[in-house]
């Protein structure tokens, strides 16, 4: 059954920031505007009126509580976008062009999936791969007459063979898919130990454990939906942004992760990750 949740006078809430800032792979725009999505059970519509967001959709449980857990509408942005403000005038610009971004709290098993699908590749082409792979694999939600298909589970994904991801078009990653899954079903406590681990470098150690998983993924995992704000993933868009705003050098190509790392941890503490964001957003759409 349909139910609807109106956030009234939502402050720091724009769905194409939040939907289109690199960050999730299941949420596609609407004719109106609006943009629908699945995780979970769950498919929700997710629609800005004046300053309010209307949430509509079918759930695993009750709108209002899934929405506020999943759009982390506890956490305070506006805060967060005054501290990080104050740092220097570049940061304030990235913020006023992405002010509605807020990190979602996404499942750690579709993430890891995910990011390891994302490793080389563009949004369209990640996003086709993870549809192809819950229609195979994931069970189908119907609404509004739409199908819908969820991320499958670690067990439902295990069902299919190297052989059969490269099918779906996961091209080298099929492997490293497939070894992964295979190393979440045995080792059923995995995931929640990686959930309730508090140390970065140790998460990151365990993260890189995984196939397909190198530096730049392990840190959105833990961004995207370990809601670890300290961490600053660096791909070829943050490399430029930090290189052209502060770093300045000759051959971007030069400028070493280690140093952007460093950088990022003196000018933006335990709020890297969310400047990451902006920055990110504000250099590859404006």
């Amino acid at each position: 059954m349909e139910q609807e949740y109106i956030l009234r006078d939502a402050k720091s809430f724009e769905p194409k920031h939040i939907f289109e800032c690199g960050q999730c792979f299941r949420w596609d725009k609407e004719i109106d505007e609006s943009y629908t999505g699945i995780f979970g059970n769950n498919v929700i519509n997710v629609k800005k009126k004046g300053t309010d967001v209307v949430f509509k959709g079918i759930c695993d449980g009750d709108i209002a509580t899934i929405c506020t857990e999943y759009f982390d509408l506890n956490t305070d942005y506006e805060k967060i976008k005054n501290d990080l403000s104050k740092i220097d005038d570049n940061l304030k610009q990235s913020i006023e062009y992405g002010k509605g971004i807020r990190i979602l709290n996404q499942d750690l098993w579709e993430t890891l999936i995910s990011f390891i699908i994302s490793a080389n590749n563009n949004i369209p082409r990640i996003k086709g791969i993870i549809e192809r792979i819950s229609k195979k694999y994931g069970k189908k939600i119907v609404y509004n007459n739409r199908e819908f298909y969820s991320f499958p589970t670690p067990e439902e994904l295990s069902n299919a063979s190297v052989e059969d991801l490269r099918k779906l078009g996961l091209g080298f990653r099929d492997k490293r898919v497939y070894e992964t899954t295979k190393i979440i079903v045995e080792n059923k406590n995995q995931l929640s130990y990686l959930q309730k681990e508090q140390n970065i470098e140790t998460l990151r150690e365990e993260l890189l454990k995984f196939p397909g998983v190198g530096p730049k993924v392990a840190d959105c995992i833990m961004l995207f939906s370990l809601k670890k704000l300290e961490v600053f993933p660096i791909d070829v868009w943050v490399r430029r942004v930090m290189n052209d705003l502060y770093i300045k050098n000759e051959n971007e190509e030069k400028v070493s992760k280690l140093e952007i790392t460093n950088l990022a941890k003196e000018k933006y503490g335990n709020l890297a990750g969310i400047a990451q964001q902006y920055l990110f957003y504000w250099r590859r759409e404006a």
